[in-house]
């Protein structure tokens, strides 16, 4: 008998079953696959790793405009991949090295419900006082492009770099997957193409830096058609021709493609846990409802990370978790965080808070302050002078509302702004905080101050 079992061992899932072993639970973790889940293995980390490798190469050929000049880069894709695969390697031992210190037990199979604290993991039964599911997500598919591993790829198959690298690639999706891979592919060779059905990449992220990143893309070469769907596709002559139309129905086109990268998000992996036999509640997306404790309707089970609603980052999955297992252990504990969005694409993209247009459709008066990374001096040595930062305050009170950022070091930028944010902070907080010079920081800084007039490094417009 478990004090608590945490389903997965994912972000999510093993922030839990750590915390909560931490506070002294008898604590065991279920893991069908391997330790770290989606992110370590097929995610967020050999993903940053691939989009590391191709900025370099880009970086190098950039160099000999301040005189360093380099031979020919050579692309050695297979040994690009045991580099992903070595950093994904001590990452996930790192992982089972944490359990097995903090005395969490590793369970190595598929769990299912069998009653509200009992599972079956192949075969064995095993019982806890309190559950908590982390089985995280899986890509969505989209009926006529269903993934086959071979002309259909997801985020899974497009990591193996080793495959090489299409001529053509079409990637459906323009939200963070879709964007990121097709950086990552457009440095490496590929001509690639994004389809978005939405009106704008990013569907939800602040408009205005959607535009600017949407401008860099394309100078980078990749092509974007937003508002447009895919209809369809046949193989021809050795490749691929991908039917598309506008979002509202029209003309149809055809679209060459060697590959096809099919990124429209993500679904909760809940189908197999045989939810239903204890009464655990799912969405019509098959999301499972928390509270803000992160338990089901079913009391001492909970669910955290992807498997519960968007958006889903690990970030999110691991502050869930730990207040998952807070509550769990007895202690009084509850999810109220503002959480970062993050895009690694060049530039990074940025955002936490309200957009300007939230905040409009909550009836709010906002201010706004601006800085662009084309008046700042670190972002000149850096080659990397596309984007701004945005700063959107309260009118009446200045209260600080949201922060969104495009440019290089935005990924990094962002937790002072989320900071900020939890810490009820105005804009004038942020102005008068003196920021290191020549830094990315200061670059909040002057838009904070640009947003009440006072920006010293470009003209205060209104």
């Amino acid at each position: 008998m478990y004090d608590l079992i945490v389903i997965g061992t994912g972000p999510g899932g093993y922030h839990a079953a750590i915390r909560a072993a931490q506070l002294g639970l008898k604590v065991a973790a279920v893991e069908e696959g391997a330790v770290g889940g989606v992110c370590l293995n097929v995610g967020c980390i050999p993903t940053k790793a691939l989009l590391h490798a191709a900025e370099t190469l880009e970086h190098a050929e950039k160099a000999a405009e301040f005189g360093l000049v380099f031979a020919e880069p050579e692309r050695d894709l297979t040994k690009m991949g045991r580099w992903r695969d070595k950093i994904v390697k001590k990452l996930t031992g790192g992982v089972a090295s944490l359990l097995k210190g903090n005395g969490v037990e590793l369970i190595k199979g598929f769990a299912r419900f069998t009653g509200p604290h009992e599972l079956e993991v192949d075969g064995k039964k095993l019982e806890a006082g309190k559950i908590i599911i982390a089985t995280g997500s899986k890509p969505a598919v989209l009926p006529g492009f269903e993934p086959d591993g071979e002309h259909v790829l997801t985020s899974t198959e497009m990591l193996q770099v080793e495959r090489g690298v299409p001529e053509k690639l079409l990637v459906i999706g323009g939200g963070v997957i879709g964007l990121e891979f097709a950086s990552i592919y457009a440095r490496l060779g590929s001509e690639v193409t994004v389809v978005e059905y939405e009106g704008q990449i990013l569907p939800g992220s602040d408009p205005e830096l959607v535009k600017l990143l949407a401008r860099s893309l394309k100078k980078q070469g990749i092509a974007i058609r937003t508002a447009t769907k895919a209809v369809g596709y046949e193989e021809a002559g050795g490749g691929l021709r991908v039917t598309v139309e506008p979002a509202g129905g029209g003309k149809q086109e055809v679209l060459e493609a060697s590959k096809i990268l099919l990124a429209v998000g993500r679904v909760p992996v809940t189908e197999a846990l045989n939810l239903e036999a204890v009464g655990i509640k799912t969405d019509a997306r098959g999301f499972v409802p928390t509270n803000e404790r992160m338990e089901t309707n079913v009391p001492g089970v909970y669910a955290i990370g992807d498997v519960t609603r968007p958006p889903l980052l690990a970030h999110k999955a691991m502050k869930e978790g730990l207040v998952a297992a807070e509550h769990a252990a007895g202690r009084p504990a509850a999810f109220d965080q503002q959480i970062p969005a993050v895009v690694y694409t060049q530039p990074e993209f940025a955002g936490v808070g309200m957009t300007e247009a939230d905040a409009k459709e909550r009836g709010i008066q906002v201010r706004v302050g601006r800085f662009p990374l084309s008046a700042s001096g670190r972002a000149m040595t850096l080659q990397q002078t596309e984007g701004m930062v945005k700063v959107i305050a309260d009118a009446e009170n200045d209260l600080l509302l949201g922060v969104h950022i495009l440019g290089p070091g935005a990924s990094d930028l962002i937790a002072e702004a989320a900071l900020a944010l939890e810490m009820a902070a105005t804009a004038t907080d942020l102005a008068l905080t003196v920021h290191p010079h020549p830094t990315l920081s200061e670059n909040l800084m002057e838009a904070a101050e640009n947003l009440h007039g006072r920006a010293i490094h470009i003209l205060n417009k209104r």
